[in-house]
């Protein structure tokens, strides 16, 4: 997203439908641009015990417990779930080119799994394989906690590529009691105690008729969360001293370049800080896959990020779960997003060698050193100093060697952790109460995976 102090689109999406909602406090990812809160309380009381619950789908077992119609669980290291006999064909007509295909389908829905944390919002994402004549299509059943059921949800049309689909996420998409932003399905009116109370997901895949190709989703996943709305979060106590060796990117580098690609590098903070982190695993983009850039432009896979992280329909490389399923496009690689609770969670992976890649809005005034106000950026967090302030890959800098940050721990957690916060104009609008990526190996050592554990993030 751009670093400027502007509205975010998911902002102005919720701006946009205001009237429908029913009054009253929306949640962090979702609240429009000058909405109130009712929270009245200690605005530094503690986070309850649980705020945030992951689910995923990922092993034999899993796969092979959904209900399938013309699909199979494919066993190996790296199991998962792909086309065997399409249950039938489809026409889909493509809302950005216009263009209508028929597809053969196949799809996988899981049991229904309940939220260990009654959630107000929801985030699937998902690591998948889709050769040339392939798509992918991610849907968001839930139940309410009083008893009735939602939609089917689209949560996302993707592909890796861009020449058989666009990928896109679907607006418009409300029951009254919920509504999906973009990549983020929330409750319209928390303050009525209605939650999310347990879950199902369904996979649609697509082939061209005729072909023997297929998808392959290696990994699924949600994330419920109830994050209270508050404008500052408890302090943490420093407890690690330790800096990853992470590649260095500045988004400003490629300000102008590919504009069809939400204008440019300047609002490129998400994919530019993916590409860090994917770089950092060993990630590597082959000659022919760059070719399609100028080769006068300098760190052309930054470039190639941006395109393949793009949404169409929200106009911007932002979209966490589309960022997360880039990632997982590269060998032994896979993605999440989640919540995280402290910097003392971030510590934790950075211990087990695991940067991350962390969502947050703020004034200029509030992050000493940025040198910018922003409504919505993403950077890498790769360490600590001795005295616990947090060593960011900053991608919002002039150039690649100025990425390296050091940031005051206290205004760090503040500004990330927070749901809620006064814009440029002073209005009252959304924080991302702790969202971040992260990316780690599909085969974690033994203390990567206890520190994922630790952190809420199943394998």
């Amino acid at each position: 997203m751009s670093r400027a102090e502007q509205p975010s689109r998911r902002t102005v999406l919720a701006a946009a439908v205001a009237s429908a909602v029913t009054a009253g406090v929306a949640p962090a990812a979702a609240r429009p641009e000058g909405a109130m809160p009712t929270d009245t309380a200690d605005p530094a009381r503690a986070l309850p015990a649980r705020t945030v619950d992951n689910r995923a789908w990922s092993s034999f077992a899993d796969w092979s417990g959904g209900t399938v119609r013309g699909t199979r669980a494919l066993v190996g290291p790296r199991p998962g779930v792909v086309i065997a006999k399409p249950a039938g064909i489809t026409d889909y007509t493509d809302p950005h080119t216009g263009t209508t295909a028929s597809w053969e389908y196949a799809t996988w829905t899981s049991r229904a799994r309940r939220l260990a944390v009654p959630a107000t919002e929801a985030i699937v994402s998902w690591n998948a394989h889709t050769p040339a004549g392939t798509w992918i299509q991610v849907e968001f059943r839930g139940t309410y906690t009083d008893g009735t059921s939602g939609p089917w949800y689209v949560m996302g049309r993707w592909a890796a590529g861009d020449q058989d689909i666009r990928r896109t996420s679907v607006d418009d998409q409300s029951d009254g009691k919920s509504t999906v932003w973009t990549d983020t399905l929330a409750i319209d009116d928390p303050a009525t105690g209605l939650r999310l109370a347990s879950c199902r997901l369904r996979l649609t895949l697509y082939r061209k008729p005729g072909t023997k190709a297929t998808p392959t989703v290696w990994r699924l996943g949600v994330m419920g969360s109830d994050v209270p709305d508050r404008f500052t979060v408890p302090a943490s106590v420093p407890g690690l001293a330790r800096e990853l060796t992470v590649p260095r990117y500045s988004q400003e580098v490629h300000k102008g370049q590919y504009p069809e690609y939400d204008n440019g590098g300047e609002a490129w903070c998400s994919p530019t800080s993916s590409q860090m982190i994917i770089e950092y695993w060993g990630g590597r983009l082959t000659p022919g896959q760059l070719a399609w850039v100028d080769p006068a432009y300098a760190d052309p896979q930054v470039c190639h990020a941006a395109r393949y992280t793009y949404d169409h329909q929200y106009a911007g490389c932002g979209n966490w779960p589309f960022n997360v399923a880039y990632a997982a496009t590269f060998k032994d690689l896979r993605g999440v997003v989640t919540r995280l609770g402290s910097l003392t969670d971030l510590e934790t992976l950075i211990a087990a060698g695991i940067p991350a890649i962390t969502s947050q809005s703020f004034l200029k005034e509030e992050l000493t050193g940025a040198g910018y106000g922003t409504a919505g950026h993403l950077m890498t967090v790769i360490g600590f100093t001795a005295d616990g302030d947090v060593i960011a890959g900053d991608p919002a800098a002039e150039s690649n060697e100025a990425v390296r940050r050091v940031y005051r721990r206290r205004e760090f957690e503040n500004i990330w952790l927070r749901s809620k916060r006064y814009n440029s104009s002073g209005k009252v609008v959304s924080g991302t109460g702790g969202v971040c990526y992260l990316y780690f190996p599909a085969r974690p050592s033994a203390a990567q995976r206890e520190a994922l554990a630790a952190v809420g993030v199943p394998m």
